[in-house]
């Protein structure tokens, strides 16, 4: 393998395990040529070489005892630089291959002498960090979807218990048959976000490229939710500019305006305030869903699009944390960008930034 085309195809290595073995020649080369002119030297003038015998085997023995020393270096070299890593390499990658995550290698090299070999270490031991990460949230992703499960089923379970052994009254069962509906759909609406995230995350859905006027869609899903904010008389500042036309799936980005209007609606405080605003950029279209409920603490921010996160003003609230999941993974996918600004008790602004061209 050519050293140069190793230092170029990754810039990390600062020293290229390759380059020894041509040093190595290069040693062994030079010590042949001092001893042949040494023995050359030592000589008498009025000898004859090509015929003198003892000279001869003196040349042979000493180039027998060059490749020896120079087999006895190389086989050293290779041992130390070539073997050792590659056996530990070895080793990691079996244990990760059988399910042990927790495996980290520590590199042969500081970071100024690192050669090919402290690269892979370093990769390895980052996918075994991320592999690590991936364990550690499928099992969470299990247990957070078996809780979301069993609170709506023991819902319907324990309404559907009141109806078969009692004998409720017109406005109890209205009542019961009200929470068995909520739970239902709550029930629904998570299976439903499981499934699109699902098919998101594994590439299972590909946008379609449709051409719609954004602030239509906007109005539309705001019209969804008249009732929810007229219960809790909360006020709707809209400031959408007109003639925003923009490339995209007009389905999945729906469920971006229904999951952060309705957040907006669920944790704005009864008569409060509500803001949607749609501008036109050079290349994207800025929509901006802004609160003025409970806000959030930066660390809430930093954990805020992660599966079944929920902060801690959240759980005063039905929820079940995928909302927010959904929508970034759709943002993602849509080649647009999505961020968040809050402060305690001042509310949250969602900015989601989509490209006007496909």
């Amino acid at each position: 393998m050519n050293r140069h085309a190793v230092k170029k195809g990754d810039r990390r290595v600062r020293r290229s395990v390759f380059s020894v073995n041509d040093f190595l020649l290069l040693l062994a080369s030079v010590a042949f040529c001092v001893a042949l002119i040494w023995l050359i030297r030592i000589l008498p003038p009025d000898i004859d070489i090509e015929v003198n015998e003892l000279s001869i085997r003196a040349t042979w023995l000493l180039v027998i005892l060059i490749s020896a020393v120079d087999l006895v270096i190389f086989s050293l070299h290779k041992k130390l630089t070539l073997e050792a890593p590659t056996r530990r390499i070895l080793d990691a990658a079996a244990r990760i291959g059988k399910g042990d995550f927790s495996v980290r290698i520590k590199p042969f090299h500081k970071k100024y002498f690192k050669n090919e070999f402290d690269v892979i270490i370093e990769d390895l031991n980052s996918m075994a960090a991320e592999l690590t990460g991936v364990e550690t949230m499928k099992k969470d992703f299990i247990a957070n979807v078996s809780h979301e499960l069993k609170t709506p089923l023991a819902v319907i379970s324990n309404y559907v218990t009141l109806l078969q052994t009692t004998e409720p009254d017109a406005e109890k069962q209205a009542e019961y048959t009200k929470a068995i509906a909520d739970a239902t759909r709550r029930l629904n609406m998570l299976i439903s976000n499981i499934l699109k995230l699902n098919k998101l995350e594994s590439q299972q859905i590909f946008p379609e490229n449709d051409v719609f006027d954004l602030g239509e869609q906007l109005c539309e899903a705001l019209l969804g939710f008249d009732h929810r904010m007229e219960e809790k008389q909360q006020e709707l500042q809209v400031d959408l500019e007109e003639d925003v036309v923009i490339h995209g799936d007009e389905e999945l980005l729906m469920h971006i305006w229904d999951n952060l209007i309705s957040n907006a609606v669920k944790f704005t405080p009864e008569g409060g305030t509500l803001t949607v605003s749609l501008k036109k950029g050079k290349k994207y279209a800025i929509v901006k869903v802004a609160d003025n409920g409970c806000g959030m603490t930066k660390e809430e921010q930093s954990h805020i699009f992660e599966k079944f996160y929920q902060s801690d003003n959240s759980h005063s609230v039905q929820g079940n944390g995928l909302g927010l999941s959904l929508v970034k993974r759709i943002v993602d996918v849509s080649g647009g960008i999505i961020d968040v600004e809050s402060e305690p008790g001042q509310g949250s602004v969602f900015t989601v930034r989509l490209p006007l061209e496909p």
